[in-house]
């Protein structure tokens, strides 16, 4: 459960935005309650299945307007300044929270990734046809799915070498090796549910 604050007609007015499967949301009776379809924490907006499709539209939307007006003043400079704007301004955005975007539906990563594929060309100067991959690879940017997991895997080797933070410690889990093949590998138990 999620509360959020908003201010109405100079009161002070709490909802609620309750995160469940959509069969779990339907069993609860909020008559009581004022409830919201989604909220804003930390400048990230969560929605009650946790789709995060309001997220990733303000994303989009806020991503295209500074791509398009990047596109305009993009022929007076040079390709580093270009990139360093582009990645401060835009890819900036994308880049936020990201770890949260983490099994996501395709299409919902697909729509991220063809922001980043616009700033990228938009970068370059490449026409909108011309082939991504030799784009992000020649401005050494990641795909969003390997972002991601570039992400994750940072934090969780944050968490295993120095223990901090400690709230993210304390559910990690390592599984003792097993004589094999690839008993130098470090495997993690999943959390029960009960922990999270």
């Amino acid at each position: 459960m999620y509360f959020k604050s908003n201010s109405k007609s100079g009161s002070s007015k709490t909802e609620f935005l309750l995160i469940g499967l959509r069969k779990q949301l339907a069993k609860i009776n909020n008559f009581s309650l004022t409830t919201t379809h989604s909220a804003r924490n930390l400048g990230f907006t969560f929605d009650e299945q946790l789709t995060f499709s309001d997220q990733i539209s303000s994303v989009s939307k806020s991503c295209y307007y500074h791509i398009r007006h990047f596109r305009c003043i993009r022929p007076y400079l040079d390709t580093k300044t270009a990139s360093t704007i582009a990645t401060s301004i835009v890819y900036s955005k994308l880049d936020y929270c990201k770890s949260l975007y983490h099994n996501l539906p395709k299409f919902q990563i697909t729509r991220l990734q063809q922001i980043l594929n616009s700033l990228a060309r938009a970068v370059v100067k490449a026409p909108e046809s011309s082939h991504i991959t030799s784009i992000l690879r020649s401005l050494h940017w990641l795909k969003i799915t390997e972002h991601i997991e570039y992400n994750l895997l940072s934090l969780t080797y944050k968490v295993l070498t120095t223990a901090q933070p400690s709230y993210l410690h304390n559910l990690i889990t390592v599984q003792p090796p097993r004589s094999t093949r690839s008993s130098s590998l470090v495997t993690l138990a999943r959390p029960s549910t009960s922990s999270l």
